[in-house]
């Protein structure tokens, strides 16, 4: 399963190797519903495509992501106060008395304070941060398929919520943002042979359990822990991963556009870390094929996905979890 991905999404980069075209309507769409429901997650490597807006579209697209910064900022702000209210109620409760509970809000609020005063900051930077391309489950991205015979980059969530299912999907199926090969022509029967996008990946991370990774049964008395491993090919290269999409529409709500990375039998270096799944890099010369699904058999789909690029992984432990 990759539950998150390190995803090129700068059009303007993209454009020389796939002639990509960035879908400003989506995005403008995308955008100005997320001031309606800040609970949307947008990936800020995705934002930076407006970054230095050059028409009229691009510049209410940079307006919106400004605006909801803004409020944002707002909001961490106002909490940030209270929890340095609380300090000092605290703090004032201790210097007459000592006791259990004033430490415990002496220690809550300065861990908040901490953790929202590193989210201002980062908020406010200007300056690009590799993890701002670091796309997890629910988070929306920016992935390749193609329209009237061109290649565009569209906003998506990377949760794959099909077509006709109930809203109830995303939590009944919470993996939905990875696709296993072998239920594509089942679960994936709408989407595979119909909706394929492509997403760009320099590298991927899974959580797998440590005794596993180490080969060896979990001892005595030991607690099951997890390692976060961050894969890279070796050489560093650009992967093309094979991904289904699914715009979803339902009564009263505006459409969901989703994406899931397909998954299968993972390489061997990978698979002796302990992982079980890995996500498909296609070769480049397969790209178009995949992006056109509709002119190609089920099988010649299926050989695509098995004619894969080689390259071996090297793995680093990002975090104990």
């Amino acid at each position: 399963m990759c539950y998150s991905a390190q995803v090129a999404q700068i059009a303007r980069k993209m454009q020389r190797e796939f002639g990509i075209r960035l879908d400003l309507d989506e995005a403008e769409k995308l955008f100005f519903r997320r001031l309606e429901d800040p609970a949307i997650n947008v990936s800020r490597g995705f934002e930076a495509n407006f970054d230095q807006p050059k028409s009229e579209q691009e510049r209410r697209i940079k307006g919106a992501i400004d605006e909801h910064r803004n409020r944002t900022s707002s909001k961490l702000e106002k909490d940030l106060f209270i929890q340095k209210t609380r300090l000092v109620n605290a703090g004032r409760l201790l210097n007459d008395k000592e006791s259990k509970k004033a430490r415990e809000e002496v220690r809550i609020a300065t861990s908040k304070i901490e953790s929202l005063t590193a989210k201002l900051s980062d908020l406010r930077r200007t300056e690009p941060k590799s993890r701002d391309n670091r796309v997890f489950p629910m988070m929306y991205a920016g992935v390749i398929v193609k329209y009237a015979g061109q290649n565009v980059l569209v906003p998506m969530r990377y949760s794959c919520r099909p077509a006709g299912k109930p809203k109830a999907y995303d939590k009944k199926f919470p993996g939905l943002y990875n696709a296993r090969r072998d239920n594509l022509s089942r679960f994936w029967g709408e989407q595979f042979g119909r909706h394929h996008a492509l997403m760009m990946v320099d590298s991927f991370y899974e959580n797998v359990k440590v005794h596993v990774k180490e080969h060896r049964p979990l001892g005595e008395g030991e607690i099951e822990r997890s390692v976060v491993l961050q894969f890279t090919p070796n050489p560093p290269q650009m992967m093309l991963i094979a991904c289904l999409w699914s715009r979803w529409i339902g009564p009263d709500e505006p459409d969901l556009l989703g994406f899931a990375a397909i998954t299968d039998e993972p390489p061997a270096d990978v698979s002796a870390t302990g992982q079980d799944r890995c996500i498909i890099n296609l070769k480049p010369e397969h790209v178009d094929a995949w992006l056109t699904p509709q002119s190609h058999s089920s099988q010649d789909l299926q050989n695509i996905l098995s004619d894969r690029a080689v390259s071996t992984y090297q793995h680093a432990a990002l975090q104990a979890a």
